[in-house]
């Protein structure tokens, strides 16, 4: 079992599939937040509120940029996750059967269990109920023979015909007699119960578990699917980010504006690349708007810097044009507010 150092100390897998990069333990996924500053977007939909989307679970997804930064500064690695399935051998599937045939053969057994010891305590209760009733009949039998006496009226005739009667119904003395003395054919000891003719020939239903982590699987090895650079990852074809201009000027912002602790999110309902907050995203909102310029020579029109201040201050954030000198690797900023003059 992993510890807390264990978990915060190694690297993160980031599996990938498509050239999207998820991470699939609750584990890394607070790690990645509380160390890295880092959020990504929930995506999976929640086992018993799956008619919603407001409340999400695992896997998160991160940006490329995300994605990369983590590679980058060692703190997770690559995983080629439809490739470290491996073919599962003779055993493998051998004692994968053995497990499920043990799961689905203990539901059963416990299902016939319970099932009989409701069926003895229905019986007994019946049994409790009908000692009640005799116990009213012969109380309303006692009253009404002293109120006779107390009249003088003789109707002991009449009781003694209604004493003959039976006080339980004739069908539940039939019913109740093979269970006194129980017939060779009815007999069935708890310790002739097969496992096997349960499973395969009752109509009692059971559950297949299946493990939720991967990693569980004996036949799930990512030793050799594992790649600890991004140069690495693009070699193999998993991975293709960044590789172009505009990729590696968002690397770049994003980065710089990791270094100085801010958070990033996704920006674009706010018309730019990011939205950068001065903390944690559940406890501060955003303090400005990011767009990145892909050069220092970039045109820029007026009209988008029109656009981006009033936007910008219409949602009470700062509009941040970064520039990325991919020569210098460096990142200069500019922030845009609308004036109001007039």
């Amino acid at each position: 079992m992993s510890t807390s150092t264990d978990i915060e100390t190694r690297p993160i897998p980031l599996r990938v599939s498509n050239k999207t990069a998820y991470v699939w333990d609750v584990d890394d996924i607070a790690v990645i937040r509380s160390k890295h500053h880092i959020c990504g977007v929930l995506t999976g939909t929640l086992p018993h509120l799956s008619q919603q989307n407001v409340f999400l679970g695992v896997p998160l997804v991160l940006m490329p940029e995300e994605a990369a930064l983590l590679v980058d500064i060692g703190a997770a690695v690559f995983v080629d996750d439809l490739n470290s399935y491996q073919t599962p051998s003779i055993p493998h599937l051998e004692r994968w059967s053995a497990e499920q045939y043990e799961s689905m053969s203990t539901q059963i057994a416990y299902i016939e269990k319970t099932t009989k010891e409701s069926a003895g305590g229905g019986r007994a209760m019946s049994e409790e109920a009908m000692r009640k009733r005799k116990e009213r009949e012969e109380k309303k039998k006692a009253a009404a023979l002293a109120k006779a006496a107390a009249e003088g009226t003789d109707i002991l005739a009449s009781n003694t015909t209604t004493s003959e009667v039976p006080s339980t119904p004739s069908h539940v003395e039939e019913r109740a007699a093979p269970s006194q003395d129980p017939g060779p054919s009815n007999a069935t000891p708890e310790s002739s119960y097969s496992p096997t003719r349960s499973w395969k020939n009752s109509n009692i239903p059971f559950t297949i578990t299946i493990p939720a982590s991967a990693s569980s699987q004996e036949w799930y090895d990512a030793s050799s699917c594992t790649y600890t650079t991004i140069e690495a990852a693009k070699e193999a074809g998993v991975w293709d980010y960044p590789s172009t201009l505009a990729e590696r000027a968002r690397c770049g912002v994003f980065k710089d504006l990791w270094k100085q602790g801010y958070f990033m999110g996704g920006g674009i309902k706010f018309g730019g690349e990011y939205l950068v907050y001065p903390g944690d995203p559940l406890r501060y909102h955003s303090h400005f708007a990011a767009t990145v310029i892909e050069s220092p020579i970039a045109s820029l029109r007026p009209m988008e810097i029109v656009a981006h201040g009033r936007l910008g201050t219409a949602t009470k954030k700062a509009h941040l044009l970064c520039g990325w000198d991919d020569e210098k690797h460096e990142v200069s900023y500019l922030t845009i507010e609308w004036a109001g003059f007039g």
